[in-house]
């Protein structure tokens, strides 16, 4: 409470004036803004920058990425640095496909497209045709227009495909005719969050949209009061009859599925981010009523298939790593469950059924397993991985005889297979050809303890032979929420930072989905600040144990993380020499008046709570920086479009950071035009951000540069 009031009237003291360091930051206006929240006075003097639209708003903008543009231009190396992600990155991309009707749909990158395209083809074979059937970077010259979903009717005549532009949230959808290539001439607008579900006879699909926003506030305005409508080929979508909707719930959110049979329509409701309820109505009598199987939000519910009246449905409910259970709709009381995968000491994150088998996909200190199992739940094998990564995929049906799945590691791209399940074989579909020679390189998994006594993993990717003589660039990641696990991945910014000397470490820390429900609820609410120590004490295990030192170690996290990255320089500033923040959470205090962020108030708790308010003003970043503080080297990253993390929290945090930085250190920040939260960002601009990035973090942790990287760009080989 009165590290508060120090920060408020400090703020207060500059009211109305400009801040400016003599390292000279652009000069920022504060305000008189002060609010009573719970008996507390909270100021706010940079409130105004929350209204992205205000001149000044955009004057302040330019100014802060003049200034950024500046100092990256003077530091040494981004060119190579550049050149190199451009030729690491410029390698074939292939997808996990899905059969539909004979066919096969699958998404491509031929190396440097700024979108994944997608693509129809007749057969796997390595030389087989394959015809274009969506490509979003003919929408828009600077590949700003991406494709974010598409659903296939089941006798494959046309596809539903939704594209977002400046990477918004924001989707319009579309049809379009397999045969012809062209699209029907109906437009839905206003869908967010939305699955697409269509009917067995091809007709239509089930859709989710919100009203129509306020123009002025399209970016920034809470959206509520979602409806679950139905499309009817060849109609106006302004027509379009609600099949569901809870005024007296604006909050709710809808997913619609249809069921492999045609029999049922369900629908998961949600109100936050991951708890669910779960209703179903039966389409084989159109004046049927919507029917609510489960009315609580207690637990996760999700649908798989289903025999008759008897529903198959993956649960955490009194399993909190989850297991799979068979419910009859005559009798669906938790005492009439029959269990047919129990819970196992893994986290069983998914859970498929094809070929009359259950795909049991499952997280062991955040690698992949994946286990078979026949029909009535018993244990047949578990497939043999190509090594410790991890595993996506598995579409298809009860009646499919394969399905395929990607695995990747931090050090591999993403190869498909092909797996039929009733032998439990797995065979090699597509591998990539990458100019990375992964030899050198070795990932380790090692786990260490955090201020309670948890015991928290953590992978580190480095050359081998390393020498622990704690003078080694090491860049920190993590995210810890939401209940998402943080699984290996491969990416080419890691590698070029691997090929640049540095060493890369990911924390699984509490509030992900590593250990199932109570390792996310560990990190909630009130006992988020675990998710903060147990990051902290990786950083410090680092350093202890030679890897480093804190004059070079540096910390990343992104949306969630970047609230991670945001509270811990705040605690520890001295533990970091450098950190990226990426399109953060850091205003804790108004983060639920902005679009969807009222639903993440399971997770951290709601600001107009008085108890979830103590604990939130407690570590949020905005409100824990202090006066004469020499804080890390910051390199802040948002966007103009971002719609889901908007960026007035990264404005705000700029400012203040910036006001209290009394070291030498920059303190900057990057705010990307045309692009949002990260989702369907064109490849050029990824390249340029990590670019500039990775200079930044080489200039403040001496990593160096290959001379060679200033030759021009190859092919990947």
């Amino acid at each position: 409470m009165h590290s508060l009031l120090v920060v408020g009237l400090w703020f207060l003291s500059q009211a109305g004036c400009v801040h400016r360091r003599a390292s000279s930051f652009p000069a920022t206006a504060t305000t008189n803004v002060v609010e009573v929240l719970h008996g507390v006075s909270v100021a706010d003097p940079y409130r105004w920058l929350e209204d992205d639209k205000a001149p000044a708003t955009k004057a302040w903008i330019a100014a802060q990425n003049r200034h950024t543009f500046q100092h990256m231009a003077a530091l040494p190396g981004r060119d190579g640095i550049h050149r190199r992600l451009t030729q690491l990155w410029n390698f074939e991309k292939f997808g996990v496909p899905f059969e539909q009707a004979g066919r096969y749909f699958v998404m491509r990158n031929d190396g440097l497209q700024n979108q994944n395209v997608l693509h129809v083809l007749d057969s796997l074979e390595a030389n087989a045709p394959s015809r274009v059937l969506l490509d979003p970077n003919a929408l828009a010259p600077d590949g700003t227009v991406s494709l974010v979903s598409v659903a296939v009717s089941k006798d494959a005549r046309h596809v539903a495909y939704g594209v977002s532009k400046s990477g918004s949230d924001w989707q319009e959808w579309r049809i379009r005719e397999l045969e012809s290539g062209r699209d029907l001439p109906e437009v839905i607008r206003w869908v967010k969050f939305s699955e697409t579900s269509w009917t067995p006879d091809g007709t239509g699909f089930y859709y989710c949209r919100f009203p129509e926003p306020d123009p002025n506030r399209l970016y920034q305005a809470a959206q509520y009061g979602q409806q679950l409508r139905f499309h009817r080929l060849g109609t106006d979508p302004r027509n379009d009859p609600i099949v569901y909707e809870r005024p007296d719930q604006k909050e709710w959110r809808f997913s619609p599925k249809v069921t492999e049979s045609g029999e049922y329509l369900i629908v998961s409701v949600r109100r936050t981010t991951s708890k669910n309820q779960l209703y179903y109505r039966s389409l084989l009598d159109p004046g049927s009523p919507m029917v609510e199987l489960f009315t609580r939000f207690d637990a996760t519910r999700e649908f798989i298939d289903h025999d008759g009246s008897r529903f198959w449905i993956r649960t955490d409910a009194d399993a909190p790593r989850g297991r799979v259970v068979e419910i009859d709709l005559g009798r669906p009381e938790k005492s009439a469950w029959k269990t047919l995968i129990p819970e196992a000491s893994e986290t069983l994150r998914d859970a498929k059924l094809v070929d009359g088998r259950w795909i049991g996909v499952y997280l062991k200190d955040a690698r992949s397993e994946v286990r078979l199992f026949d029909l009535s739940g018993r244990f047949e094998r578990q497939v043999e991985l190509p090594g410790l990564g991890t595993v996506a995929g598995f579409p298809g049906s009860r009646k499919d005889r394969e399905t395929f799945f990607s695995f990747a590691s931090y050090t591999s791209p993403e190869r498909v297979f092909r797996l039929a399940p009733a032998k439990g074989e797995i065979q090699l579909v597509r591998e990539p050809r990458v100019a990375f020679d992964s030899q050198p390189f070795e990932t380790r998994q090692v786990f260490y303890t955090s201020h309670d006594g948890t015991r928290i993993p953590m992978f580190l990717v480095h050359r081998r032979g390393l020498r622990l003589n704690g003078n080694h660039p090491v860049l920190l990641y993590g995210y810890g929420g939401f209940n998402i696990p943080i699984v290996p991945a491969f990416s080419v910014a890691t590698m070029v930072w691997l090929e640049m000397g540095g060493i890369y470490a990911v924390a699984n820390i509490r509030g992900g989905g590593e250990y199932g429900e109570a390792w996310h609820a560990a990190g909630t609410k009130h006992r988020k600040p675990n998710v903060f120590a147990d990051f902290i004490a990786a950083a410090e295990w680092l350093c202890r144990e030679g890897y480093t030192s804190p004059r070079r170690l540096a910390i990343e996290g992104r949306s969630n993380g970047g609230l991670l990255v945001g509270a811990c320089l705040t605690r520890r500033p001295d533990l970091f020499r450098a950190a990226l923040p990426a399109v953060g959470v850091l205003d804790m205090l108004r983060f639920h008046k902005f679009t969807i962020g009222w639903a993440w108030t399971a997770d951290f708790g709601s600001p107009d709570d008085p108890e979830d308010f103590r604990t939130l003003l407690g570590y949020s970043p905005l409100h824990n920086l202090r006066r004469n503080t020499r804080y890390p080297a910051t390199l802040m990253t948002t966007a103009d479009h971002d719609d889901r993390v908007v960026p007035a929290h990264s404005f705000k945090f700029a400012s203040a950071l910036q006001a209290a930085q009394s070291g030498p250190a920059p303190i900057l920040i990057r705010i990307d035009t045309q692009a949002g939260h990260g989702a369907g960002k064109p490849t050029s601009k990824q390249i340029d951000e990590i670019a500039d990035k990775w200079t930044f973090l080489a200039s403040e942790l001496g990593l160096r540069v290959p001379p060679e990287w200033a030759k021009a760009p190859g092919k990947s080989k």
